[in-house]
């Protein structure tokens, strides 16, 4: 089963979906912010790719954070905060045969599913 996880108005989450579309490849959308996410869902990408990977400190919600909560950042810390405040994940997560990749790059998703140009 494949799994897009990001918010709808995201722009690399809309070409993210844009391409497994146009692929023909089945996925179901999970939006981070209006279905949630679950500690162990977080942890699962923490596992998967580290938590600097999968934290998004460029994201607008991340300025919003105090310092002190933000210094003292690790991977427990993180997978409250991520639940807590979805839109500093970094997107799209996208879960495919039992691996977990972040971000959107037409080159990557041509190698992750196979498709030739």
């Amino acid at each position: 089963m494949t799994v897009l996880f990001g918010i709808k108005n995201c722009d690399t989450v809309r070409k993210a979906r844009r391409w497994l579309e146009q692929h023909d490849i089945a996925f179901t959308f999970h939006d981070v912010r209006s279905d949630g996410l679950t500690q162990a869902q977080v942890a699962k990408w923490i596992d998967a790719l580290g938590w600097e990977v999968v934290l998004n400190k460029r994201s607008t919600s991340w300025k919003t954070i105090d310092a002190p909560r933000r210094e003292n950042l690790d991977a427990d810390s993180v997978n409250a905060l991520l639940v807590e405040l979805p839109t500093l994940i970094k997107r799209p997560v996208l879960e495919y045969d039992g691996a977990v990749y972040v971000g959107f790059k037409a080159d990557t998703y041509n190698s992750i599913f196979a498709v030739s140009n």
